[in-house]
């Protein structure tokens, strides 16, 4: 019997304007597909992320706060190369196309994934007159959505990788340096500007251990955001520069525009540092990012904010 088309959608996430933040596909499986199909597919569309919903008609009563009228879908993840197990901009991705189609009604939606269960929050703009835009004549919705993720720890890290990660980014100097829960080397460098201003060395950064490298420094005092990050992850093809060209192919599988996973280590790391638990973030990738962020402190959660343009929509005939 043959498969039903696939519909999906690609969403560029913590932006508000097409073409900038961080795409991602999104597909909607209304059957069961085999795991070497979502890895081909995950290839095919050849961008950060790809995530998979499949409704859950009836709620699991896998926690004491799961609603019967709370939409409940499973969501997976898969870069180019392999599935992943935590994806914020994904997830947003997903939410905002729930939210803006006739999938679910409600402003809020439950994701069943392989870090638990994650909310996603429709959080309207300013007052309800504020809260509309008209576009090709049409009123529509200015909302934010909100992501509750859990916090990724970190611990101390071998200070003599100093000297590797700092080659790696063509020389910076690196004033602290820890690991992730996920794998990833964090290095906190000794300005926004630095982190901005870096040339990161791929060849090098694939040699360093583990998954992928954070960098994040202290936003210029006349600056709106507390601090400013990049992500670098060419072991998993992810790519900063999503559809730029001219420039070498390893430099373009290896950056994430704006990674909101990132964030959940970031938060903890920078509220311990500047002693508060509410920042507004910058990625600066070339194509940009901006994440309102809370830390809940005590339940070890991170509640994360940003819109999304949906770009494109289709189907997957195979």
């Amino acid at each position: 019997m043959a498969k039903k088309p696939v519909k999906y959608t690609v969403v560029d996430a913590f932006t508000e304007s097409a073409f900038k933040g961080n795409p991602a596909a999104v597909c909607l499986l209304e059957e069961e597909r085999d795991e070497d199909w979502l890895q081909a597919l995950a290839m095919e569309f050849n961008i950060s992320q790809t995530g998979y919903l499949t409704r859950i008609t009836e709620p699991e009563p896998l926690d004491s706060s799961a609603t019967i009228s709370t939409p409940r879908f499973r969501l997976r993840w898969f870069t180019p190369v392999e599935e992943v197990n935590l994806c914020g901009h994904a997830t947003l991705a997903a939410a905002h196309w729930l939210f803006t189609s006739s999938l679910v009604k409600g402003n809020l939606i439950e994701f069943i994934t392989l870090s638990g269960v994650l909310t996603a929050r429709k959080v309207m703009e300013g007052d309800k007159s504020d809260a509309l835009k008209c576009e090709n004549g049409e009123a529509q919705e200015r909302f934010f959505i909100e992501l509750d993720l859990p916090t990724v720890p970190m611990v101390e890290y071998n200070s003599a990788e100093v000297a590797s990660i700092s080659k790696a980014l063509n020389g910076a100097s690196v004033i602290d340096i820890k690991k992730t829960e996920k794998d990833d080397i964090f290095a906190v460098l000794p300005s926004g500007k630095t982190v901005v201003d870096i040339e990161p060395q791929f060849d090098d950064i694939r040699k360093l251990p583990g998954r992928g490298l954070i960098i994040t420094g202290l936003a210029p005092p006349d600056s709106e955001f507390d601090f400013i990050s990049r992500f670098f992850c060419p072991k998993f093809r992810i790519n900063e520069q999503a559809g730029q060209t001219g420039h070498d192919e390893l430099e373009l599988i290896s950056r994430d525009p704006v990674c909101g996973s990132a964030h959940c280590c970031l938060a903890l790391y920078w509220s311990q540092k500047l002693g508060k638990c509410d920042f507004l973030a910058y990625q600066a990738s070339p194509r940009g990012g901006i994440l309102n962020i809370h830390l809940d402190e005590q339940n070890q959660r991170v509640l994360l904010r940003g819109k999304a343009v949906t770009v494109m929509e289709g189907c997957v005939l195979v």
